[in-house]
């Protein structure tokens, strides 16, 4: 039988809703106003780099400046992505709010000069590092609360950033822990989100829009694609060889900053040396298309993102080119995110295999978009809303298959050191860790995800016990 409810409870899951609705249109406003100022600032960057082409030759110059930054100023900052995520599953020292403007400007000048990154780290530590700004003005917030704030934080950045509000909310839940989410904070997300990407339009920042009409015919009245098996078939082998190259993404960033780290070990002098690879890079390429954020080009005939939606808008392994390109910047130092990278090396593969299996390019392009990201950032479930709100919604069921063959084959990590498992991918897995000798009982310190609302912190626990 329902239990009912009364009405002081409504009361309070209302008076708990508008609390906070007002914590996240500011988190929305500001974190959307920086978004915008960051998109304007990039844009220009790229633009002035197309102007002047040979700003690319002062990449170790760009890599000293940034590396210099870090190196004063940057302290627990420079845990970038993996910090937020540590704030979110169990609180430490705090998101120094010096983040935002470090990641900005070191972003702008790595794009100034070309390096090959994204936006997505961008937006997410700007969001993450404003939003905890904001908890000194909130001083009666518990430490779960604090959590809630940090991921509408980066709901907020991924909304703003992208265009997408829904698939940056879901973001925000999903990227944590691998197989679980926390719906406890889906509403201040949402919002968060929404208000973030209300804000960047209303301060006049435009986003890439994409048009795929190969499959559904122009004029035609349906609301979903048919499914075509044949088609379908061929979608689900490519999704997991787009989760394959979100592994081979993966393993790459991290071993060319492991190896960068071991070889090179002052922090100013591995992206000045990774500036010098990446010019040896494009002087054997022989082209600058791999340079910079990949969603405009410098030439007509440049391998865009966009390019990349149409027949001979990519060669055969651009894809791998840029995959190369982004680990290097990346691993040596320089920053930024690596979304975009995934979005360009995602559409250039799925161009190619729509040449090398007959299947519509602009189709095979936005699977390869959506279906890398999802396997290196482990949300399948974002990323198909992301589709959806990029893409259309009438091919749904081909970018859900491909969104989850992705992730089940991008192997058990990504490329957040400090995301979670929270339920293995395969059933497997899951059998071969049931089979395994038994561990002693869970604590909060080894669950997974933010703890009940009345749950002591790790350092409160301590001090509780001894």
């Amino acid at each position: 039988m329902a239990e009912k409810v009364s009405l002081a409870d409504r009361f309070r899951v209302a008076t708990h809703l508008l609390e906070w609705v007002l914590i996240a249109i500011p988190i929305g406003l500001v974190v959307g106003s920086a978004c915008a100022l960051f998109l304007w600032m990039l844009d220009e960057a790229t633009t002035l780099r197309f102007a002047n082409p040979w700003l690319y030759l002062l990449l170790p110059l760009g890599g000293a400046l940034v590396g210099g930054m870090y190196y004063v100023w940057g302290g627990r900052a420079e845990g970038g992505n993996n910090l937020i995520l540590d704030e979110i599953h169990e609180p430490g020292g705090g998101v120094p709010l010096r983040m935002a403007p470090l990641v900005l400007i070191g972003t702008v000048l790595t794009h100034l000069f070309g390096g090959s990154a994204g936006r997505e780290g961008t937006a997410v530590q700007m969001g993450g590092a404003l939003a905890h700004g904001l908890v000194a003005w909130l001083p009666w917030l518990s430490r779960y609360d604090i959590r809630i704030v940090l991921m509408a934080g980066i709901a907020a950045g991924f909304g703003g950033v992208f265009g997408t509000p829904v698939a940056g909310a879901v973001f925000a839940l999903e990227v944590l822990v691998i197989g679980r989410m926390n719906y406890l904070a889906i509403f201040p997300c949402l919002v968060a989100s929404l208000v973030a990407d209300q804000t960047t339009i209303t301060w006049g920042t435009h986003h890439t829009h994409y048009h795929i009409a190969s499959v559904l015919p122009e004029g035609s009245d349906l609301n979903v694609a048919p499914v075509e098996l044949g088609l379908w078939c061929w979608v689900v082998l490519a999704g997991a060889l787009f989760g394959l190259t979100s592994l081979l993404f993966a393993k790459t960033t991290h071993q060319v900053s492991a190896v960068a780290k071991r070889w090179i070990p002052h922090p100013i002098l591995r992206p000045i040396l990774g500036g010098c690879l990446l010019i040896g890079m494009v002087w054997f390429v022989g082209s600058r298309d791999y340079l910079g954020l990949g969603i405009r080009g410098e030439f007509e005939d440049s391998v865009t993102i966009v390019s990349c939606f149409t027949v001979g808008g990519a060669f055969a392994f651009s894809w791998l080119i840029k995959l190369l390109f982004t680990a290097v910047t990346l691993g040596t130092g320089f920053k930024g995110g690596e979304v975009t990278p995934l979005f360009f090396i995602g559409a250039a593969l799925g161009n190619s295999l729509a040449v090398w299996w007959g299947l519509p390019v602009d189709l095979m392009a936005a699977l390869g978009f959506v279906g890398v990201f999802a396997g290196a950032t482990n949300t399948p479930i974002a990323c198909t809303l992301m589709a959806v709100e990029l893409f259309g919604g009438e091919y749904i069921t081909y970018f859900a298959t491909v969104c989850f063959m992705a992730y089940l084959l991008s192997g058990p990590s990504g490329i957040y050191a400090s995301q979670k498992l929270g339920i293995p991918k395969h059933p497997g897995q899951l059998m071969r860790e049931q089979s395994a000798p038994s561990q002693p009982p869970a604590t909060q310190d080894n669950q997974t995800g933010p703890p009940p609302p009345d749950s002591p912190s790790r350092n409160e626990r301590g001090a509780q016990t001894g």
